[in-house]
């Protein structure tokens, strides 16, 4: 592979990464900022270092992913950039303003779906405009429009039992986008499922950020995943978390199945998976 193809990589050269690529610094007022962001917990048995001081800028409109070893804080890194959790130090910002409680602008999509068994899809969908309270009126279109856009149409007086998990997943997906954030945050959203619902749920993931032009940052412990869905990948250490590098992935859009058989694609995730070679194995 010669230079103009190589996956860019940003190194920790010090304790705190700075990326410095055009690509990486934003302006400061959009997508995600974080600043000398820790975090440590404090127990019984004493205080326990779950990050060390993270900086990176995440773009708006970037889909970001994260990938790391289990217990790195990766979720916890999450948590603080939706406002549910509050740094150790540092400060994080979303569209230029400190996050001190839970931001508005931001959808969650966790592991599982977690959609409320008694409320059919439509009315889960339409859960955040609920306890928002917000005017339905003005909201019921669009939920109905994005599960129109997720393959959900004539589903939504369904109860969650009587969708795959793939197709409960596509609901989560919506209900996070329904009052329409800037940011989507999910945290393992596939991890559930099978392999080839997996497959399915990521081209649909990147069809949904193309289409809405969402801001997505997205954990994972899977290389190829993170490779596959992310303009940049994000490579953490073991806990206590730390950067361990930063890599471009050039591979163009819109992306197939087929570029996981791209050389840059293989290339890219055998560099990344000697970071953990190097450490220990991915669970």
């Amino acid at each position: 592979m010669n230079a103009a193809t190589s996956p860019a990589v940003t190194n920790p050269s010090a304790a705190h990464l700075r990326v410095v690529s055009d690509r990486a610094a934003g302006d400061g007022k959009s997508g995600i900022t974080l600043s000398g962001v820790s975090k440590t917990y404090r127990s019984r048995d004493g205080e326990v270092v779950s990050l060390k001081p993270l900086d990176f800028h995440i773009n708006a409109g970037e889909f970001f992913v994260v990938v790391g070893p289990s217990g790195c804080g990766k979720s916890t890194l999450l948590k603080m950039i939706s406002g549910l959790l509050a740094p150790s130090t540092g400060e994080v910002f979303v569209e230029g303003e400190a996050v001190t409680k839970p931001h508005g602008n931001v959808g969650i999509v966790f592991q599982n779906s977690l959609l409320l068994p008694w409320r059919n899809i439509l009315a889960n969908v339409m859960l955040p405009i609920d306890m928002k309270g917000l005017p339905r009126d003005k909201y019921l279109p669009r939920a109905k429009g994005l599960l129109k856009l997720v393959g959900l149409e004539g589903f939504e007086k369904k109860l969650p039992w009587q969708l795959s998990g793939g197709m409960q997943q596509r609901a989560s997906i919506c209900r996070a986008l329904v009052h329409d954030p800037k940011i989507m945050l999910m945290d393992e959203p596939f991890g559930a499922l099978d392999a080839m619902t997996r497959e399915r749920m990521n081209v649909e993931l990147m069809r949904i950020q193309r289409e809405t032009g969402k801001t997505v940052l997205l954990i994972t412990h899977s290389i190829p995943e993170a490779v596959f869905l992310a303009d940049r990948v994000l490579v953490m250490t073991e806990r206590p978390g730390s950067i361990a590098a930063i890599y471009d992935v050039p591979l163009p859009r819109p992306r197939s199945l087929d570029a996981m058989a791209d050389p840059v694609f293989t290339e890219l995730v055998q560099r990344i998976r000697k970071h953990f070679f190097t450490q220990s194995t991915l669970d």
